[in-house]
């Protein structure tokens, strides 16, 4: 009932956020005579902050429309390579100039990489500076994962097995026009892993390389407040307090999920004081009319408080395997029946990465692939630790950009 009471709180709300927009422009802009009114900026700015925090986030777009390539601009459309269920594959198509015809011609002739963003909460736009980065030496392509809201009961249950089978569904499609680079960043390591090392076992063609962020294959080595939550309650009590039934006014209906406002609680949660002063701030910023500050704050939290629903099996199967089991780290893990072996991957090339300041996925916890895939040679493996880097900041952010890319695309060249 939680997700019918929060629906029921947003629509009681609509009306008093229809008088608090008109008062707020009322309030606030320059050619209206309430503007210069005493208090007018602290009462615009108090409306607008309050809008902010009841808003409904739906999933921001990519907006990736250029990347510069050695000075120059180089077009960039996004096209649906393949679309499924539960997730759609996003090619960001460049173009090149033609001088002779004058006309944009694609092109595929650099490294080809398939990034899979994580199904845990945020839409696969956060991973926007992954793509546009990685953009200017290669062909990329992400796993857009849908909102589970939006998907019919009629297309059944989504759990870890499933999400294994997609993986292998999404590298075989990308392998028609040659080889795949793979990247994986936090939750996804696990079942990539568990994909290619299943494709391994059964005599496939494997990606040429496997990137893998921040994630958790093995959750026993430096364990943070997250794998606390996950392994300190007993999966009964997740199914308990956290899984909801999506209300009928979306095409999901009574599809069961791990609702997107429920996870950005937990979000918030972690790091309270953090979001408090940064709306604080926020709402001193519009008061003293530093638009460039409070732009920068609205940017950050469209993005951050986009929020989508988990198919509930999947999340559920995810937090038993991963967290509470480790499944895949103690060799255990089953997928379709089939014992899960690393150690069968011999020719994709292994490079993992951690932040040193990562506070989601601990020290080692990334690492710990190399330890099961026993089957590639010295030469094939890498690891990286980023200094001074969070979470975030091994795929998004200027450390990122200086101190992660590099390191990937050198990877990438070397064995492509």
């Amino acid at each position: 009932m939680l997700y019918q009471v929060h629906e029921f709180q947003r629509a009681v709300l609509e009306p008093w956020r229809w008088w608090a927009k008109a008062s707020s422009d009322a309030l606030g802009h320059t050619f209206s005579p309430l503007s210069y009114a005493p208090a007018a900026k602290n009462v615009a700015a108090g409306l607008d902050l309050m809008l902010r925090l009841t808003a409904r986030y739906e999933r921001p777009p990519f907006a990736i429309n250029s990347v510069t390539i050695n000075g120059q601009a180089v077009a960039v459309t996004e096209e649906v390579v393949l679309d499924k269920p539960f997730c759609q594959l996003l090619h960001f198509k460049k173009a090149t100039f033609d001088k002779a015809d004058k006309a944009a011609k694609s092109t595929r002739t650099e490294p080809s990489v398939l990034i899979f963003a994580p199904l845990s909460g945020h839409f696969s736009t956060l991973l926007r500076d992954t793509v546009s980065t990685m953009l200017l030496d290669h062909d990329v392509t992400i796993t857009d994962w849908k909102n589970a809201r939006d998907v019919p009961l009629s297309d059944g249950a989504f759990h870890f097995d499933d999400y294994v089978t997609y993986v292998q569904d999404f590298i075989r499609h990308m392998q028609k026009t040659g080889e795949v680079h793979v990247v994986s960043v936090c939750q996804p390591t696990v079942p990539v892993l568990a994909a290619i090392a299943l494709m391994a076992q059964h005599g496939e063609t494997l990606p040429k390389t496997m990137t893998m962020k921040g994630g958790p294959i093995d959750t026993r080595k430096s364990p943070t407040s997250v794998n606390d939550f996950a392994t300190h309650r007993p999966l009964s009590w997740f199914e308990s307090n956290v899984i909801e039934r999506v209300p009928v006014k979306y095409p999901g209906a009574n599809r069961r999920v791990y609702p997107g406002f429920l996870q950005l609680t937990g979000f918030v949660a972690m790091n309270p004081e953090r979001h408090i002063d940064s709306h604080r701030d926020y709402y001193h910023h519009l008061v003293k009319g530093d638009g460039e500050s409070a732009e920068a704050h609205r940017v950050f939290y469209d993005e951050y408080n986009a929020v989508m629903d988990m198919p509930a099996e999947y999340y559920l199967d995810t937090i038993e395997r991963v967290f509470q089991s480790q499944s895949l780290a103690k060799g255990e893990l089953i997928v379709a029946g089939e014992l899960v072996n690393p150690a069968a991957i011999k020719k994709t090339a292994l490079f993992t990465i951690e932040g040193e300041l990562d506070d989601i996925s601990g020290s080692g916890q990334t690492q710990a692939a190399h330890t099961l895939c026993t089957g590639l040679t010295p030469a094939r493996r890498q690891h990286l630790t980023a200094p001074a880097v969070g979470h975030y900041g091994i795929f998004s952010g200027r450390k990122y950009r200086e101190t992660v890319y590099p390191k990937v695309r050198d990877f990438i060249a070397k064995n492509a």
